[in-house]
């Protein structure tokens, strides 16, 4: 009897590996034609991913037959070592961009400030945050709209409470603040026009923003925790204080660490609330409120130095890597 060989599936070109094999090509009649995984999950996902730049395309009005492709990191690296004003040709420029960062005063002042942003707001809002989420955790009237209350301020535009803000901060008789002081006989104080209390002005807002983010987060921490922690040290007679440094804020570890990681990016990257809030003198007076990403898009779309402005952005991203594996490396579990 001859024995027949089993029908072998054929293979795909587009997905063959070996030397000679092609990259896949990204485009919508790609995704949607390949082969199907073994896996429900993966042919859902690649369904998805077609649909999302299916819509993409159409509204950002791009030909059917226009294929999305990946840029490639190192040419968007090559920035950073020419000089380039959108318009004229690209010159290397080598390091050039690097030394000029490193004699900018402006630089230093920025790096300063945003160090600042980092330092101040990331502890203070996390302490704020805390204590909202924890009494409200042990609240039960009208839970549910309090907690909806908080979080409000984080779904509401970032612009749109960046001019709230400096509404508030303007001199009599228009500005919030400033009526409330006078109605006590304390001088007026300009908020956003001086260069002591520009930058808390800019910051206590930014803070007030990410509230709701952060006591959401707080509260499903502390839901997690099992009761039978709490009941067991009640039977013991351990304090409230006690229980709150030995096993409320131990056990919230990971959330914490989550925290910390998400405020200091967003902290580290704040751009909205300083460019809607110092609108006539970007950057506030002597560039006491400028960020380190304001500074960016300053170079990048006034100066039109793009060259400049990419080796901020390298900087940015280095600043960025280095504080979250620093916080991530302190806090992890051990």
């Amino acid at each position: 009897m001859v024995k027949t060989k089993p029908a072998t599936r054929p293979s795909n070109a587009r997905f063959s590996s070996g030397p000679c094999a092609k990259p896949p090509v990204w485009s919508l009649d790609a995704l949607r034609d390949a082969p199907l995984g073994r896996s429900h999950r993966a042919s859902v996902g690649k369904a998805k991913l077609a649909e999302a730049i299916e819509l993409t395309r159409d509204i950002l009005g791009i030909p059917a037959d226009y294929r999305i492709g990946i840029v490639p990191a190192s040419d968007t690296g090559a920035f950073e070592m020419a000089m380039w004003n959108l318009l004229g040709e690209r010159t290397w420029a080598g390091a050039d961009n690097y030394i000029k960062l490193w004699h900018d005063d402006v630089f230093w002042k920025v790096f300063k400030n945003t160090f600042v942003y980092l330092l101040l707001g990331t502890p203070v809002s996390l302490v704020i945050s805390f204590v909202i989420a924890f009494h409200l955790d042990r609240l039960r009237f009208m839970h549910g709209f309090l907690r909806m209350l908080y979080f409000l301020p984080f779904m509401t535009s970032a612009v749109a409470m960046a001019w709230v803000w400096r509404w508030f901060y303007q001199p009599v008789p228009i500005g919030l603040f400033n009526n409330f002081l006078a109605s006590v006989g304390i001088p007026q104080i300009e908020f956003l026009n001086s260069t002591t209390h520009a930058l808390p002005s800019v910051l206590a807002p930014a803070i007030w923003a990410g509230l709701g983010f952060q006591i959401i987060i707080f509260m499903a921490g502390l839901r997690a925790i099992p009761k039978s922690y709490y009941e067991a040290a009640r039977i013991d007679g351990v304090s409230g204080w006690t229980v709150l440094w030995e096993i409320t804020i131990p056990l919230l570890k990971p959330t914490i660490v989550f925290i910390v990681v998400f405020s200091s990016i967003g902290f580290l990257r704040i751009f909205d609330h300083v460019f809607n809030m110092t609108t006539n003198n970007p950057g506030g007076p002597l560039n006491a409120t400028k960020p380190l990403v304001l500074m960016i898009y300053d170079t990048a779309f006034t100066g039109f130095d793009m060259g400049y402005a990419a080796a901020q952005t390298v900087v940015l991203f280095v600043i960025l890597l280095v504080v979250s594996l620093i916080q991530l490396r302190i806090l992890r579990d051990r």
